[in-house]
């Protein structure tokens, strides 16, 4: 019989998916949003109530490592994707509260763009942590948040871009470039993430 000295307390790895979870309602919600926009429907108050929930997730899961002598995955592992789970949600609420304090008047289609993108890498984010524990076959979801990640790039240049082919007044123009730049690094949260998953899987296969 093989033995196995990897601790079997699971409780990290449901944590993870619980924040996985909450990271793919809070983009669901800024998706909605942006779309029927300037309708927010209480939207951004339900956004901050993710956040909130996002922070308790991730006090969790590090007064848990404080905790426990021996983890299932290292250490710096975890704290590094607790705390970038939780920039995820961050940013989300921050572009989300934007709209209210740009008194944006109606949504950029880029910014539509990049709403949508990051909706894609949460749900591949979280299909990735709730496959965790098997520490298999989870590569197909980090590829898939570097394509996405990708294309927000190029979206994100784009809409930068265009600020400044089309004569537009320059206190939006600040206001977007803000807008634009907070979903791009909600984006790239979730690149860094999918790079601490791929590093959790390569140590453990």
């Amino acid at each position: 019989m093989r033995f196995s000295l990897v601790p079997r307390d699971s409780s990290f790895f449901d944590l993870f998916n619980e924040a996985g979870q909450n990271t793919l309602r809070a983009s669901r919600m800024l998706d909605e949003m942006m779309a029927e926009w300037p309708e927010d429907s209480g939207l951004g108050r339900e956004i901050l109530i993710t956040e909130q929930e996002g922070d308790r997730i991730t006090h969790d899961i590090i007064s848990r490592l404080n905790a426990t002598f021996v983890t299932p995955i290292d250490r710096e592992d975890i704290y590094g994707l607790a705390t970038k789970l939780d920039d995820v949600v961050d940013y989300v609420e921050e572009a989300a509260d934007f709209l209210g304090l740009y008194q944006i008047e109606a949504p950029m289609s880029q910014a539509q763009e990049l709403t949508s993108i990051l909706v894609g890498c949460c749900e591949q984010l979280a299909a990735g942590l709730e496959h965790l524990p098997s520490f298999r076959d989870l590569d197909k979801y980090w590829i898939e948040i570097h394509k996405l990640e990708n294309d927000g790039d190029r979206v994100s240049r784009d809409a930068v871009a265009s600020l400044f082919s089309n004569g537009i007044d320059p206190m939006v123009v600040i206001r977007w470039k803000d807008m634009f730049a907070v979903l791009e690094k909600a984006i790239d949260a979730t690149e860094t993430a999918a790079h601490i998953l791929e590093g959790i899987v390569i140590k453990n296969s």
